[in-house]
């Protein structure tokens, strides 16, 4: 396979990563239903478009991909060797960003939590760990 052809696709491939609607989004958002915590999507009007939030209660969630946000520590995090300093650059800004979008929800009286994707292995700690955490910072 040629460099271009790889280069089509990868292309194609990361053309089908989404943003919002994600599995990874849905599951959190039946254990937010099942821990009985009320919530909007995306919600535009925030720093950062957290992928759920309720204002009223002034709390948010981002649910990040291993990959994409590179959790620290965690196997799904891995540094693609073709590209790597485009990679690094890239998951440097993403994580400067992250922590941008949660200071500035800090700054607005949020309460914020970070789900990753590898903690939806285990339905059951995750559902939880969302009960609690409302509660816990009350």
């Amino acid at each position: 396979m040629s460099a271009l052809e790889t280069d089509c696709a990868r292309s194609a491939l990361m053309r089908r990563v989404r943003q919002r609607g994600t599995p990874a989004e849905k599951i959190v958002a039946n254990a937010c239903r099942e821990a009985g915590l009320r919530y909007r999507l995306n919600v535009r009007s925030l720093p950062g478009s957290p992928d759920l939030a309720n204002k009223k209660d002034r709390w948010a969630i981002f649910v990040n991909g291993c990959f994409w946000h590179q959790h620290r520590g965690c196997p799904k995090a891995t540094m693609p060797k073709r590209n790597a300093a485009f990679w690094k650059e890239k998951f440097t800004a993403n994580r400067r960003r992250d922590a941008a979008k949660i200071e500035a929800l800090h700054s607005l009286g949020f309460r914020v939590e970070v789900v990753w994707e590898c903690q939806m292995a285990d339905l059951e700690t995750l559902c939880d760990r969302l009960q609690r955490w409302p509660k816990r910072l009350s």
